[in-house]
């Protein structure tokens, strides 16, 4: 996890001065080496420098994560937010990214600045000879640039596909001719994973709680997997949609001018399989990884004093799966959360604001004080999660049929629909909809039961007069990353607490596996792999039977990764890599309750099924980010991504 405040105090007093000269703001990607200065020597004048120096090397990762749920990666079908936030994922699902408009909004500025950054650290740290520096710190080093070099181009191949490989430090006189074009995607990866190799050699398996964030080679073994996971998938594995782009003057050794493979690869998978294999079982042995589980959960809530949630029918061990799940997304390692492999910390409360519900208590002087219900879970996330049973609703027969989703389950509190009981954990701790208890201390102590038809100062529903923009989308809300014990004071205060976010974590490394034993035809280790993640989850463990010819494997894993990776970035990603997203992206598939249509409405009214009324689409070109049409101006090797 990254530690912010070993970064904090990086960048105080003069170490602060001294980055503010080798960071540069160029957004052109061939300006990838900070200027050298005068002062540029203090930047490595002793062991303390020398350390801020390195974690400056860092912050792309957190610029990158900036506002988690404004993340280009989020622009998928999970949720939907107001059109009018104009976030970047927004622009994405509008088709609205073009070279001249937005480009920006990807990671290509930040991880090509924080390459310079690093190229910069390594052709000096031998050169200065900093004070009160061992040889076997600068070998520590030297192999978390080296991850980080692996890092910010596995970020940037994800968002653009086949890149420029900038693996040393180039000087700034170099002739615009000699810059690097995109090379194959074959030896993108094939770096990105040499340099992953060669940073986990030199690194700890795992850190202390002082240096939470730094690189570990359990991280690199993890990104590893999830490189060559992406790899195999049958976007970059034989069927990329469009079979004539290539570079137009630069080549790749043994490529050419080709970019893409054209055709399929099985051993790709197995490739795959070996490394997640060594990753999981190293994060196990060495790195002291392991998922989150009840008993650590127990501790948090009975030191949070929150009692067990309600849910009418369900068992104390329900509940408790419940919380569980609630606090694996809210608490931190030296909690005893060891599940998080690598994550990063920010300071943006907006992820959080935006989950919450408006109307949460009143202040001082009468006004209702709380969050932004800006956050809106679909339709489709919503009967995505499975039932108790452990099944999708629309394919458990014990449900209730699909034409009686949205009448009253006829619970103590009318309002709750039949589709939002009898659902599994992780649905009740991370979403929120209309009759459900939000937080049991929300409201200044007490407990919040949300009322999402009521425009009153205490209600969560649609009032455009009070709250503008910020209602929900949908008629239901998330609270994935809000911890149980959140309080709204009368004060206007909060304990609204920020914890590290997972980037990846040992839950998604089964899931790797699992699909990767999927496409290599072994159904029982898939199904192996899927049931650890649901044990944890509280749900049935999968069967041979459940696989059928209405639903494969593919299609269990994938189930299971839309629910266990719900809202953390991923789902892009995979629907892309899928080559699905034409299916779930495309416009009128985003559907959500009638949550806008008026105010105060009727149970009958609010409970309809209408289509999210804002321009999403998907066009090919979506498989990739554009770069900047600076980019392609200056560097005269570099070809546009596809379509733009």
């Amino acid at each position: 996890m990254f530690g912010l405040d070993s970064i904090k105090k990086a960048l105080t007093g003069r170490l602060l001065i001294a980055f503010s000269v080798v960071t540069f703001a160029s957004c052109n990607y061939l300006d990838i080496v900070p200027p050298e200065t005068p002062d540029f020597d203090d930047t490595m004048k002793d062991r303390d420098a020398t350390l801020g120096f390195l974690y400056s090397c860092y912050t792309g990762i957190p610029s990158i994560y900036f506002d988690w749920l404004c993340r280009y990666y989020d622009a998928s079908d999970e949720f939907v937010k107001p059109q009018l936030y104009g976030h970047r994922e927004q622009y994405i699902n509008y088709n609205q990214m073009t070279p001249s408009s937005h480009a920006e909004f990807g990671p290509w500025v930040d991880c090509y600045n924080n390459l310079g950054q690093c190229h910069l650290f390594m052709k000096y740290i031998d050169v200065l000879q900093p004070v009160n520096v061992t040889q076997t710190d600068k070998e520590r080093w030297k192999a978390e640039i080296r991850f980080l070099q692996a890092y910010y181009h596995m970020e940037l191949l994800n968002a653009y596909g086949p890149i420029p490989i900038i693996d040393h430090y180039i000087s700034q006189n170099t002739p615009k001719t000699n810059f690097p074009g995109r090379s194959h995607y074959d030896t993108c990866v094939d770096s990105i994973c040499k340099w992953f190799d060669e940073a986990a050699v030199k690194l700890p398996p795992t850190v202390s709680v002082e240096e939470l964030g730094r690189a570990t080679s359990t991280a690199c073994k993890a990104f590893k997997a999830r490189v060559l996971l992406y790899a195999a998938s049958p976007l970059w594995n034989g069927s990329f949609p469009y079979p004539n782009w290539r570079n137009q003057t630069y080549e790749t050794s043994g490529y050419g001018k080709e970019l893409v493979s054209r055709t399929a690869d099985v051993s790709k998978w197995q490739k795959a399989l070996v490394a997640c294999d060594e990753a999981i079982d190293f994060a196990i042995n060495e790195g002291n990884r392991e998922l989150f589980d009840i008993e650590t959960s127990e501790v948090l809530r009975n030191n949070d004093r929150l009692a067990l949630p309600h849910y009418e029918g369900a068992d104390d061990t329900f509940k408790k799966k419940v919380m569980m799940m609630r606090y694996l997304m809210t608490s931190t390692e030296p909690e005893g959360n060891k599940e998080t492999i690598f994550g990063v910390l920010t300071t943006e409360r907006n992820s959080i604001e935006v989950c919450i519900p408006h109307g949460v208590t009143l202040n001082g002087i009468g006004n209702p004080i709380g969050g932004w219900t800006g956050l809106s879970p679909t339709l489709f996330t919503m009967s995505h999660f499975f039932t108790s049973k452990g099944k999708l609703p629309a394919n458990d027969t014990d449900f209730y049929p699909r034409t009686e989703w949205l009448e009253s389950a006829n619970l103590s509190n009318r309002n709750i629909i039949k589709l939002n009981v009898h659902r599994e954990p992780r649905f009740y701790a991370w979403m929120s909809f209309d009759g459900d208890v939000y937080g049991q201390v929300i409201s200044n102590g007490q407990p919040l039961t949300v009322n999402m038809r009521s425009a009153d100062k205490l209600g969560q529903g649609y009032n455009p007069t009070r709250y503008q923009r910020d209602n929900s989308q949908t008629g239901f809300l998330c609270r994935k990353y809000v911890q149980p014990n959140i309080k709204f004071r009368q004060d206007g205060g909060n304990n609204m607490r920020l914890v590290p976010f997972p980037i990846i974590r040992l839950a998604e490394l089964y899931l790797d596996r699992a699909e990767c034993y999927a496409n290599l035809g072994n159904v029982q280790k898939a199904l192996d792999d899927l049931n650890v993640v649901r044990d944890r989850a509280g749900i049935p463990l999968l069967t041979t039977a459940d696989v059928t010819a209405d639903t494969s494997i593919l299609d269990l894993v994938r189930n299971e990764r839309f629910v266990e990776l719900w809202g953390e970035g991923h789902r892009y990603y995979d629907l892309r890599r899928w080559m699905i997203a034409p299916e779930y992206l495309k416009a009128g598939t985003r559907e959500g309750l009638n949550a806008l249509e008026k105010i105060n409405p009727s149970f009958s009214e609010f409970n309809k099924v209408v289509r999210v009324n804002q321009p999403f689409q998907w066009n090919q070109r979506m498989y990739l980010l554009p770069i900047p049409d600076s980019e392609i101006y200056n560097d005269p090797n570099l070809v546009q991504a596809p379509g733009y």
